[in-house]
């Protein structure tokens, strides 16, 4: 009964700001690697993000220095603030557990929540 349900997303303006949520439960959420990815029509599946077990944190070139990634493991959650968005941020986000940057490693992903960015 693993789950993975993202939240969060919306229309954000350019220069404008969202913050993702993934709530996850049906594991132990503590011992796993987590990640976020991102999907736009016709793309392939981009890493963004990801957060290992021990609190490690890595960023893809596009998200450093404007995307935040944190972890609460009391409440099982995942979260991903993004900054200064722009419009190629546009697209379908999704946690995976497993990887904190490996997507291929990753062995569960969420049904992902749309962000787009436009005037």
């Amino acid at each position: 009964q693993v789950q993975l349900v993202e939240s969060g997303g919306g229309l954000a303006q350019p220069g404008g700001s969202l913050r993702l949520s993934c709530a996850a439960s049906g594991f132990t959420f503590s011992k796993y690697a987590m990640s976020w990815a991102r999907q736009a029509p016709g793309k392939e599946l981009e890493w963004v993000s990801g957060i290992s077990s021990d609190g490690s944190i890595y960023y893809a070139d596009s998200a450093k220095g404007r995307f935040t990634i944190s972890r609460d493991n009391a409440k099982n959650m995942l979260y991903l603030q993004m900054n200064s968005l722009k419009p190629e941020d546009t697209a379908l986000y999704s946690c995976g557990r497993g990887s904190s940057w490996r997507t291929s490693r990753v062995d569960y992903w969420g049904q992902g929540t749309q962000v787009t960015v436009s005037s």
